[in-house]
């Protein structure tokens, strides 16, 4: 998402200057408008008559951004200033996000920006071009004027770019040269996110741009407090949390990614259900096949919905056993309740399948939450996955035979 969006424009354009762009934003480039020597100032070159006058730093096909609220000019050119609160866009593209739509595209441009009336002496604050990271770095700094340095992480939050070297040292190297930090603030200091440190190099940035790094506080809600307090840290904003509503924001996403497949596998389940001594019956495959989307449908909401909710309440360390845990306390009722369409053989399958599903939507959550490591996680799922698929196969078998 570039501050300056493309939108149509006239044929005719009127003749501007372009005033010096925003060091490190190519997309940016604000324009001075003026009226051609031959035409009236109040008169249209072509078309309606003239309308409001544009903003000065608008470039003729683009719009800007509405979390721009105006540009801060500087001895670096243009910074655009970005509002503290929410647009109804901004909210709109968080909907979006949450329910994984464009979510790998919710970006903006990376650089420089400015909150308040920053000076030589305002903090620069250093975070990722994912929007929803921005946003929530933004909302968390009404009253406090200071720079925001935007790197390039392909749109990635600031943890999970820093475990893939997109949140890096040589890109935050290239950054503050590009854009120019050294002649806007009196001070050699970069606030970063701790959660990035697994990608920088404090003694590199140091060495190669004479800034200091100085690792910020784990949440954004806490920076206004360690801004006030001299950019020192308490332990509580050194602790990393996973409490409920952070783990309930992240059910959406997990929902739509399981979605294809797990429509696939409805579709699978309804087939098999009419496989019978008539080899296939219509009538025999809506009314089991609906005892098992039924049980299935089960299992999605006990591994992507019920585990995290209940994460410290499920018995087990792993997330696949808690996920297989909460699968069996869904499907065993559900199956229970169908079985005058599957019989207890049938029963059974469908115990296995919803608690198969459960257990590895469950570990999806693994890479989303402070309690697991790259190393764990791999061999979490080298454990679990044969139970896991051997649990389906044989659900599958047993599906089959039921109906003999």
């Amino acid at each position: 998402m570039d501050i300056l969006s493309r939108k149509p424009s006239c044929d005719c354009e009127p003749s501007g200057r372009a005033a010096p762009a925003p060091s490190g934003m190519t997309s940016i480039v604000p324009f001075i408008l003026s009226s051609p020597d031959n035409v009236k100032a109040d008169e249209p070159c072509c078309g309606a008559p003239a309308g409001p006058a544009a903003s000065p730093y608008e470039k003729p096909g683009y719009r800007i951004c509405p979390f721009v609220d105006g540009f801060l000019q500087t001895n670096a050119g243009f910074i655009p200033r970005v509002k503290t609160r929410m647009t109804p866009s901004d909210r709109w593209g968080t909907l979006r996000a949450r329910m994984n739509i464009g979510r790998n595209t919710y970006s903006i441009s990376p650089g420089l920006y400015a909150v308040g009336n920053p000076d030589q002496d305002a903090p620069v604050l250093v975070t990722s071009n994912f929007k929803l990271t921005f946003d929530r770095v933004r909302m968390n700094l009404g009253g406090v004027s200071a720079y925001i340095l935007v790197l390039d992480t392909r749109g990635i939050n600031v943890w999970c770019a820093a475990g893939k070297g997109n949140f890096g040292t040589d890109e935050l190297v290239n950054r503050v040269r590009r854009a120019e930090v050294s002649g806007l603030v009196s001070h050699k200091k970069l606030i970063l996110p701790q959660l990035g440190a697994t990608g920088i190099s404090a003694r590199q940035v140091k060495k190669q741009t004479g800034f200091s790094v100085i690792w910020g506080p784990v949440h954004c809600r806490d920076l206004k407090r360690f801004l006030k307090t001299g950019m020192t840290p308490d332990p509580s904003m050194r602790q990393v949390t996973f409490d409920l509503w952070e783990r309930m924001v992240l059910i959406p996403v997990e929902i739509s990614i399981a979605a294809k497949s797990f429509i696939l596998m409805c579709l699978a389940a309804v087939f098999l259900s009419g496989i019978g001594p008539h080899l296939f019956s219509l009538t025999q495959a809506l009314h089991r096949g609906w005892a098992a989307v039924t049980v299935l449908l089960g299992g999605l909401i006990a591994g992507a919905v019920l585990t995290p909710v209940l994460l410290d309440r499920l018995p087990g360390t792993m997330f696949s056993v808690k996920g297989a845990v909460a699968g069996l306390i869904v499907s065993i009722p559900l199956a229970f309740i169908m079985g005058h369409f599957t019989g207890f053989t049938g029963m059974l399958a469908l115990v296995l399948a919803g608690g198969a599903v459960s257990s590895y939507l469950a570990m999806n959550f693994t890479g989303s939450t402070p309690f697991t490591s790259p190393s764990g996680v791999e061999k979490e799922m080298k454990t679990s996955m044969p139970f896991q698929a051997a649990s389906l196969v044989t659900a599958v078998i047993l599906w089959l035979v039921s109906v003999f």
